[in-house]
Protein backbone atom coordinates (compact mmCIF):
# COMPACT_ATOMS: atom_id res chain seq x y z
CA UNK A 1 0.00 0.00 0.00
CA UNK A 2 2.76 2.64 0.98
CA UNK A 3 4.71 1.49 -2.45
CA UNK A 4 1.63 2.55 -4.49
CA UNK A 5 1.42 5.70 -2.52
CA UNK A 6 5.30 6.58 -2.77
CA UNK A 7 4.57 5.69 -6.88
CA UNK A 8 1.74 8.05 -6.98
CA UNK A 9 3.03 10.81 -5.16
CA UNK A 10 6.50 10.92 -7.54
CA UNK A 11 3.81 10.57 -10.10
CA UNK A 12 2.09 13.71 -8.97
CA UNK A 13 5.18 15.68 -8.67
CA UNK A 14 6.68 14.62 -11.89
CA UNK A 15 3.30 15.85 -13.58
CA UNK A 16 3.50 19.18 -11.27
CA UNK A 17 7.00 20.09 -12.69
CA UNK A 18 6.06 19.72 -15.95
CA UNK A 19 3.34 21.73 -16.08
CA UNK A 20 5.06 24.35 -14.10
CA UNK A 21 7.87 24.19 -16.91
CA UNK A 22 5.71 24.24 -19.55
CA UNK A 23 3.65 27.15 -18.20
CA UNK A 24 7.41 29.11 -18.01
CA UNK A 25 7.68 28.14 -21.52
CA UNK A 26 4.87 29.63 -22.51
CA UNK A 27 5.30 32.71 -21.20
CA UNK A 28 8.72 32.75 -21.94
CA UNK A 29 7.46 32.03 -25.67
CA UNK A 30 4.45 35.08 -25.34
CA UNK A 31 7.23 37.55 -24.08
CA UNK A 32 9.36 37.06 -27.26
CA UNK A 33 6.33 37.27 -29.16
CA UNK A 34 4.75 40.39 -27.87
CA UNK A 35 8.71 41.97 -28.13
CA UNK A 36 8.87 41.45 -31.72
CA UNK A 37 6.05 42.71 -32.58
CA UNK A 38 6.23 45.70 -30.57
CA UNK A 39 10.03 46.13 -32.53
CA UNK A 40 7.98 44.97 -35.78
CA UNK A 41 5.81 48.02 -35.28
CA UNK A 42 8.68 50.23 -34.15
CA UNK A 43 10.97 49.68 -36.60
CA UNK A 44 7.88 48.96 -39.68
CA UNK A 45 4.98 51.16 -38.31
CA UNK A 46 3.78 54.36 -39.43
CA UNK A 47 5.63 56.83 -36.92
CA UNK A 48 9.11 57.75 -39.58
CA UNK A 49 10.50 59.51 -36.03
CA UNK A 50 9.39 56.86 -34.01
CA UNK A 51 11.77 54.73 -36.59
CA UNK A 52 14.57 56.79 -36.28
CA UNK A 53 14.81 57.12 -32.51
CA UNK A 54 14.20 53.38 -32.19
CA UNK A 55 17.70 53.35 -34.78
CA UNK A 56 20.00 55.54 -32.71
CA UNK A 57 18.91 54.23 -29.32
CA UNK A 58 19.06 50.35 -29.67
CA UNK A 59 22.88 51.09 -31.62
CA UNK A 60 23.86 53.68 -28.83
CA UNK A 61 23.39 50.21 -26.14
CA UNK A 62 26.66 48.20 -26.61
CA UNK A 63 24.53 44.76 -26.59
CA UNK A 64 21.98 45.81 -28.17
CA UNK A 65 22.95 47.92 -31.39
CA UNK A 66 22.13 44.58 -33.92
CA UNK A 67 18.71 44.72 -33.44
CA UNK A 68 17.77 47.26 -35.91
CA UNK A 69 19.24 45.34 -38.53
CA UNK A 70 16.70 42.36 -37.84
CA UNK A 71 14.33 44.74 -39.16
CA UNK A 72 15.81 47.56 -41.47
CA UNK A 73 18.68 47.27 -44.23
CA UNK A 74 22.08 48.33 -43.04
CA UNK A 75 22.28 50.56 -45.80
CA UNK A 76 18.74 52.30 -44.40
CA UNK A 77 20.38 52.07 -40.58
CA UNK A 78 23.61 53.98 -42.13
CA UNK A 79 21.44 56.62 -43.47
CA UNK A 80 19.13 57.10 -40.66
CA UNK A 81 22.56 57.48 -38.25
CA UNK A 82 24.34 59.96 -40.82
CA UNK A 83 21.18 62.52 -40.88
CA UNK A 84 20.62 62.02 -36.75
CA UNK A 85 24.44 62.27 -35.55
CA UNK A 86 25.79 65.56 -34.57
CA UNK A 87 28.40 67.10 -37.29
CA UNK A 88 31.36 67.88 -35.49
CA UNK A 89 33.33 71.32 -34.95
CA UNK A 90 35.79 72.36 -37.66
CA UNK A 91 39.71 71.83 -36.52
CA UNK A 92 40.87 74.55 -34.61
CA UNK A 93 37.45 75.88 -33.22
CA UNK A 94 36.88 76.35 -29.20
CA UNK A 95 34.72 77.86 -27.29
CA UNK A 96 34.82 81.71 -26.31
CA UNK A 97 36.42 82.01 -22.84
CA UNK A 98 35.92 85.71 -23.04
CA UNK A 99 32.00 85.09 -21.92
CA UNK A 100 33.09 83.33 -18.59
CA UNK A 101 33.28 85.46 -15.77
CA UNK A 102 35.02 83.35 -12.59
CA UNK A 103 34.88 85.84 -10.18
CA UNK A 104 31.42 86.28 -9.86
CA UNK A 105 30.08 83.19 -8.74
CA UNK A 106 33.22 82.78 -6.44
CA UNK A 107 32.79 85.62 -4.27
CA UNK A 108 29.19 85.12 -3.53
CA UNK A 109 28.28 84.07 -0.03
CA UNK A 110 25.03 83.61 -0.03
CA UNK A 111 24.36 80.53 -2.24
CA UNK A 112 25.16 76.73 -0.90
CA UNK A 113 28.67 75.81 -2.35
CA UNK A 114 26.38 72.42 -3.74
CA UNK A 115 23.35 72.42 -4.68
CA UNK A 116 21.60 69.22 -6.39
CA UNK A 117 17.93 69.45 -8.08
CA UNK A 118 15.89 66.62 -9.58
CA UNK A 119 14.91 67.18 -13.42
CA UNK A 120 12.49 65.68 -15.03
CA UNK A 121 11.05 65.21 -19.17
CA UNK A 122 8.69 64.11 -20.59
CA UNK A 123 10.53 60.67 -21.18
CA UNK A 124 12.85 61.23 -18.33
CA UNK A 125 14.38 61.59 -14.93
CA UNK A 126 17.34 62.74 -13.47
CA UNK A 127 19.62 64.06 -11.06
CA UNK A 128 21.34 68.09 -11.71
CA UNK A 129 24.28 69.53 -9.65
CA UNK A 130 25.27 73.22 -9.78
CA UNK A 131 28.92 73.86 -8.04
CA UNK A 132 29.34 77.69 -7.50
CA UNK A 133 32.83 77.38 -7.47
CA UNK A 134 34.55 75.79 -10.69
CA UNK A 135 38.16 75.39 -9.17
CA UNK A 136 36.76 73.33 -7.25
CA UNK A 137 35.74 70.67 -10.33
CA UNK A 138 38.72 68.76 -11.44
CA UNK A 139 39.19 65.39 -13.43
CA UNK A 140 39.52 62.11 -11.64
CA UNK A 141 41.54 58.74 -13.17
CA UNK A 142 42.05 55.65 -12.25
CA UNK A 143 45.65 54.96 -11.09
CA UNK A 144 46.48 53.14 -14.42
CA UNK A 145 45.21 53.36 -17.88
CA UNK A 146 45.95 49.67 -19.18
CA UNK A 147 43.44 47.12 -21.04
CA UNK A 148 41.52 45.77 -17.80
CA UNK A 149 38.83 47.27 -15.90
CA UNK A 150 39.00 50.68 -14.61
CA UNK A 151 36.20 51.63 -10.86
CA UNK A 152 33.09 52.99 -10.49
CA UNK A 153 32.83 57.05 -9.79
CA UNK A 154 32.74 56.10 -6.12
CA UNK A 155 36.04 54.45 -6.29
CA UNK A 156 37.37 57.15 -8.63
CA UNK A 157 36.56 59.70 -5.55
CA UNK A 158 38.07 57.76 -2.78
CA UNK A 159 41.68 58.10 -4.71
CA UNK A 160 41.09 62.07 -3.88
CA UNK A 161 40.90 63.38 -0.37
CA UNK A 162 38.37 66.01 0.07
CA UNK A 163 36.58 65.10 -2.55
CA UNK A 164 32.84 64.72 -2.20
CA UNK A 165 30.78 64.52 -5.13
CA UNK A 166 31.50 63.49 -8.96
CA UNK A 167 29.61 62.25 -12.67
CA UNK A 168 31.14 59.41 -14.78
CA UNK A 169 33.73 61.38 -17.45
CA UNK A 170 34.93 60.69 -21.08
CA UNK A 171 34.99 57.66 -23.43
CA UNK A 172 36.83 54.08 -23.24
CA UNK A 173 37.70 51.31 -25.06
CA UNK A 174 34.42 49.59 -25.93
CA UNK A 175 33.96 46.46 -28.84
CA UNK A 176 30.97 45.02 -27.68
CA UNK A 177 32.28 41.94 -27.40
CA UNK A 178 35.25 42.91 -25.06
CA UNK A 179 35.25 45.99 -22.93
CA UNK A 180 38.64 48.24 -21.28
CA UNK A 181 36.75 50.22 -19.25
CA UNK A 182 40.45 51.55 -17.76
CA UNK A 183 41.68 52.09 -21.30
CA UNK A 184 40.81 55.50 -22.48
CA UNK A 185 40.32 57.01 -26.13
CA UNK A 186 41.81 60.20 -27.54
CA UNK A 187 43.65 61.95 -24.91
CA UNK A 188 43.95 62.91 -21.34
CA UNK A 189 45.00 65.52 -19.81
CA UNK A 190 45.36 66.28 -16.09
CA UNK A 191 46.45 68.40 -13.80
CA UNK A 192 48.29 70.11 -16.65
CA UNK A 193 50.10 67.32 -18.10
CA UNK A 194 49.71 64.99 -20.65
CA UNK A 195 48.43 61.68 -19.10
CA UNK A 196 47.37 60.01 -22.26
CA UNK A 197 47.37 60.22 -25.87
CA UNK A 198 46.64 57.74 -28.18
CA UNK A 199 48.48 59.39 -31.16
CA UNK A 200 50.68 62.77 -31.85
CA UNK A 201 50.37 65.87 -30.26
CA UNK A 202 49.33 67.88 -33.98
CA UNK A 203 46.25 65.52 -34.00
CA UNK A 204 42.92 67.59 -33.37
CA UNK A 205 40.84 65.53 -30.87
CA UNK A 206 37.35 66.31 -29.30
CA UNK A 207 38.18 67.99 -26.08
CA UNK A 208 36.51 69.11 -22.92
CA UNK A 209 37.54 70.60 -19.40
CA UNK A 210 38.84 73.29 -17.67
CA UNK A 211 41.49 75.72 -18.12
CA UNK A 212 44.21 76.82 -15.35
CA UNK A 213 41.64 80.09 -14.29
CA UNK A 214 38.70 77.23 -13.84
CA UNK A 215 36.94 78.47 -17.57
CA UNK A 216 35.28 75.48 -19.08
CA UNK A 217 36.20 75.03 -22.78
CA UNK A 218 35.22 72.89 -25.66
CA UNK A 219 37.08 72.29 -29.08
CA UNK A 220 38.59 70.26 -31.60
CA UNK A 221 41.92 71.19 -30.79
CA UNK A 222 45.24 69.59 -30.42
CA UNK A 223 46.98 68.67 -27.60
CA UNK A 224 49.52 71.19 -28.31
CA UNK A 225 47.00 74.11 -28.89
CA UNK A 226 45.16 72.84 -25.71
CA UNK A 227 48.50 73.20 -23.62
CA UNK A 228 49.00 76.67 -25.32
CA UNK A 229 45.96 77.32 -23.83
CA UNK A 230 46.80 76.50 -20.17
CA UNK A 231 44.28 73.52 -20.17
CA UNK A 232 44.30 72.11 -16.68
CA UNK A 233 42.18 68.81 -17.34
CA UNK A 234 40.29 67.23 -19.86
CA UNK A 235 38.53 64.33 -21.93
CA UNK A 236 38.18 62.78 -24.82
CA UNK A 237 34.63 62.28 -26.31
CA UNK A 238 33.75 60.64 -29.76
CA UNK A 239 31.34 63.53 -31.12
CA UNK A 240 28.76 60.99 -31.71
CA UNK A 241 27.93 59.48 -28.50
CA UNK A 242 29.38 62.75 -26.51
CA UNK A 243 28.88 65.52 -28.69
CA UNK A 244 29.07 69.60 -27.90
CA UNK A 245 25.35 70.30 -26.59
CA UNK A 246 25.85 74.66 -26.31
CA UNK A 247 28.50 76.66 -27.17
CA UNK A 248 29.28 80.40 -26.27
CA UNK A 249 24.91 80.07 -25.73
CA UNK A 250 23.50 78.48 -28.30
CA UNK A 251 22.67 75.18 -28.75
CA UNK A 252 23.76 73.36 -31.75
CA UNK A 253 20.80 71.80 -32.98
CA UNK A 254 21.49 73.59 -36.45
CA UNK A 255 24.43 71.66 -36.75
CA UNK A 256 22.80 68.06 -37.21
CA UNK A 257 20.77 67.24 -40.84
CA UNK A 258 18.08 65.28 -39.25
CA UNK A 259 17.01 67.71 -36.15
CA UNK A 260 14.05 65.10 -35.03
CA UNK A 261 16.65 62.80 -33.46
CA UNK A 262 19.08 65.19 -32.56
CA UNK A 263 22.22 62.66 -32.37
CA UNK A 264 20.27 59.81 -30.79
CA UNK A 265 17.64 58.41 -29.01
CA UNK A 266 15.98 57.92 -25.34
CA UNK A 267 19.05 56.69 -23.62
CA UNK A 268 20.87 57.46 -20.08
CA UNK A 269 23.03 60.37 -20.65
CA UNK A 270 25.78 62.31 -18.61
CA UNK A 271 26.65 66.36 -19.20
CA UNK A 272 28.73 68.74 -17.42
CA UNK A 273 29.01 72.84 -18.54
CA UNK A 274 29.32 76.09 -17.28
CA UNK A 275 27.52 79.00 -16.67
CA UNK A 276 28.38 82.80 -17.16
CA UNK A 277 29.32 83.44 -13.63
CA UNK A 278 31.42 80.29 -13.74
CA UNK A 279 29.23 77.87 -11.93
CA UNK A 280 29.46 74.45 -13.17
CA UNK A 281 26.27 72.03 -13.99
CA UNK A 282 26.92 68.14 -14.37
CA UNK A 283 23.70 66.16 -15.44
CA UNK A 284 22.88 62.64 -15.31
CA UNK A 285 19.76 61.31 -16.87
CA UNK A 286 18.62 57.74 -16.31
CA UNK A 287 17.27 55.37 -19.08
CA UNK A 288 16.11 52.09 -20.00
CA UNK A 289 13.89 52.15 -17.13
CA UNK A 290 9.73 51.86 -16.87
CA UNK A 291 9.55 55.36 -15.21
CA UNK A 292 12.66 56.77 -17.25
CA UNK A 293 13.42 56.14 -20.47
CA UNK A 294 16.01 58.26 -21.43
CA UNK A 295 16.97 61.54 -23.05
CA UNK A 296 18.36 62.48 -26.61
CA UNK A 297 20.78 64.75 -26.92
CA UNK A 298 18.40 67.53 -27.92
CA UNK A 299 17.23 66.99 -24.40
CA UNK A 300 20.36 67.94 -22.94
CA UNK A 301 20.88 70.59 -24.73
CA UNK A 302 17.91 72.38 -23.78
CA UNK A 303 17.78 70.97 -19.95
CA UNK A 304 21.80 73.03 -19.83
CA UNK A 305 20.19 75.80 -21.72
CA UNK A 306 17.53 76.47 -19.18
CA UNK A 307 19.85 76.30 -16.33
CA UNK A 308 22.15 78.86 -17.65
CA UNK A 309 24.80 76.98 -19.38
CA UNK A 310 27.27 78.63 -21.99
CA UNK A 311 29.11 76.13 -22.94
CA UNK A 312 27.67 72.23 -22.38
CA UNK A 313 29.13 68.90 -23.69
CA UNK A 314 27.96 65.47 -22.97
CA UNK A 315 30.25 62.86 -21.72
CA UNK A 316 29.76 59.21 -21.99
CA UNK A 317 26.62 57.90 -21.30
CA UNK A 318 24.34 54.60 -20.67
CA UNK A 319 25.51 51.91 -18.28
CA UNK A 320 28.49 54.41 -17.27
CA UNK A 321 26.24 57.61 -16.49
CA UNK A 322 26.35 57.97 -12.92
CA UNK A 323 26.13 60.93 -10.23
CA UNK A 324 27.94 60.10 -6.53
CA UNK A 325 27.28 62.57 -3.66
CA UNK A 326 29.05 61.90 -0.20
CA UNK A 327 29.32 58.13 -0.92
CA UNK A 328 25.88 57.58 -2.71
CA UNK A 329 24.96 57.02 -6.08
CA UNK A 330 22.08 59.49 -6.46
CA UNK A 331 20.57 58.53 -9.30
CA UNK A 332 19.52 55.39 -10.67
CA UNK A 333 22.02 53.77 -13.30
CA UNK A 334 20.53 51.40 -15.69
CA UNK A 335 22.20 47.85 -14.54
CA UNK A 336 21.64 45.29 -12.39
CA UNK A 337 25.10 45.01 -10.95
CA UNK A 338 25.30 48.71 -10.27
CA UNK A 339 26.93 51.85 -12.44
CA UNK A 340 29.98 50.48 -14.95
CA UNK A 341 33.33 51.07 -14.33
CA UNK A 342 35.10 54.25 -16.23
CA UNK A 343 38.78 55.82 -16.86
CA UNK A 344 37.61 58.94 -16.15
CA UNK A 345 35.44 60.92 -13.96
CA UNK A 346 34.63 64.54 -13.36
CA UNK A 347 35.28 65.10 -9.06
CA UNK A 348 34.47 67.99 -7.33
CA UNK A 349 36.20 69.03 -4.09
CA UNK A 350 33.96 69.78 -0.76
Amino acid sequence: MNKKRKKTSRSYTSARITHILAVIGTTLLFIIVAAFIALLILFKGPSDTAKKEAVNTFTEMSAMKWVPKMFLSADEVQRILDASRMVEVEAGTVTNLDLIDTTVSTASDSQEPIEIQDVTGSSYKGKLMIIRDPSKVFLGTVPEFYEGPGEVVADIISHYPGAVAGVNGGDFVDMGSYSYTAQPLGAIISNGEVAFCAGDYDTPYHLSGFTSDNKFFMGNITINEALEMGVRDAVYTVHETGPFLVMDGEALINEVPDSATYGGGKNPRTAIGQRADGSIILLVVDGRQANSLGATFKDLAYVMLDYGAVNACAMDGGTSSQMVYYGEVINNPYSPTGPRKCPTAWLVYE
